[in-house]
């Protein structure tokens, strides 16, 4: 009989370490910008309805307007405040490894 592997995951992924949930929403975790090496963060998806404010993307430097699909990121080791969350469209995020930021993160 083949054994069970009764180990959990959360839906990061990783065993033992559940995704962070904020109210009715779920975030995943995931390796940052490339100039950041194995740091992790936290990424959580931001509907179009949800969206109220302008931001900066870093992946692109263009402008997230209001009302537009986006994800806002920030660093999983730390349980920072609004400096610490970056929002970016969620294209620049999915292509971050593989092109250079116009905007250092800070």
């Amino acid at each position: 009989m083949p054994r069970r592997n009764n180990q959990r995951t959360g839906r990061s992924g990783r065993p033992g370490r559940p995704a962070p949930t904020f109210g009715d929403a779920t975030a995943r975790v995931e390796r940052g910008p490339s100039f950041d090496g194995d740091e992790e963060y936290v990424v959580r998806p931001i509907p179009g309805a949800r969206a109220t404010k302008t931001y900066r993307c870093p992946g692109c430097d263009h402008e997230i307007m209001p009302g537009v699909a986006h994800v806002v990121v920030w660093p999983a080791e730390k349980l920072g405040g609004p400096d610490d969350r970056r929002h970016w469209h969620t294209g620049c995020w999915s292509g971050r490894g593989t092109r250079g930021l116009t905007r250092r993160w800070s």
